[in-house]
Order: C-alpha cells, then sequence, then structure tokens
C-alpha cells in the first residue's frame, strides 16, 4: 500500500513549485522590460519629447546640444548643463581680464 504525504509535505512542494514558477516569470518580465525599453529608446532616439520632430545637434560653447527647430526646445544630456554654467565663468572672468587689460595696458597710439 503506497504511503500518503503529510500535508505539511505537499504544501512545501507546492510552496517549493510556486516559487520556482514565480521566479521564471520575474526573469520573463524582466526580459521583456529591457527589451520593450530598447524599443522605445530607437523609437524615440534624437526625437523632441515635446513635440515628436527631430531633433539637431548643435555645438554651444563647445558643448553639443539637441535643439528642435519645430517647437524651439532645447535639450540637454547629463552634464551638458554644467559644462555650459563653467564655460559662462570662465568666459566672465576672461571679459574682466580684458577690461583690467584696456584700462592698464599700453596707450593706444594715434
Amino acid at each position: 500500500m503506497p504511503v500518503k504525504p503529510h500535508s505539511t509535505e505537499e504544501e512545501y512542494f507546492a510552496r517549493e513549485d510556486s516559487l520556482k514558477k514565480k521566479k521564471i516569470a520575474a526573469e520573463q518580465a524582466k526580459k521583456l522590460a529591457e527589451k520593450e525599453k530598447q524599443q522605445l529608446k530607437e523609437l524615440h532616439w534624437m526625437r523632441c519629447p515635446k513635440c515628436g520632430m527631430e531633433l539637431q545637434s548643435i555645438k554651444f560653447r563647445d558643448v553639443e546640444i539637441d535643439r528642435c527647430y519645430g517647437c524651439g526646445g532645447v535639450w540637454l544630456d547629463d552634464g551638458e548643463l554644467d559644462k555650459i554654467a563653467q564655460a559662462e565663468v570662465q568666459e566672465k572672468k576672461g571679459a574682466v581680464m580684458r577690461s583690467i587689460l584696456n584700462i592698464f595696458g599700453e596707450p593706444k597710439k594715434k
């Protein structure tokens, strides 16, 4: 006569089976999410998030920024705002120095 498993044993195996299926489902969802993310990136690459027109790269103070000529939006990548701000500070320092040199520099020849 076969031995009937106890209910706690059945619960254990049912729980283990459920955990395995849950893990497999999570892995499949992760792969699907990565695939969807990649597809969205390809679909929206260099497109204006505001109006959907194609973005054009332009150079501004040695930084390539993305400009939309449809709505006039300007889009910056990570760190580009800091580079522009730093260039602005350097430019102002240079302007002050030029002003000082103009004041105290050699007299202009007539």
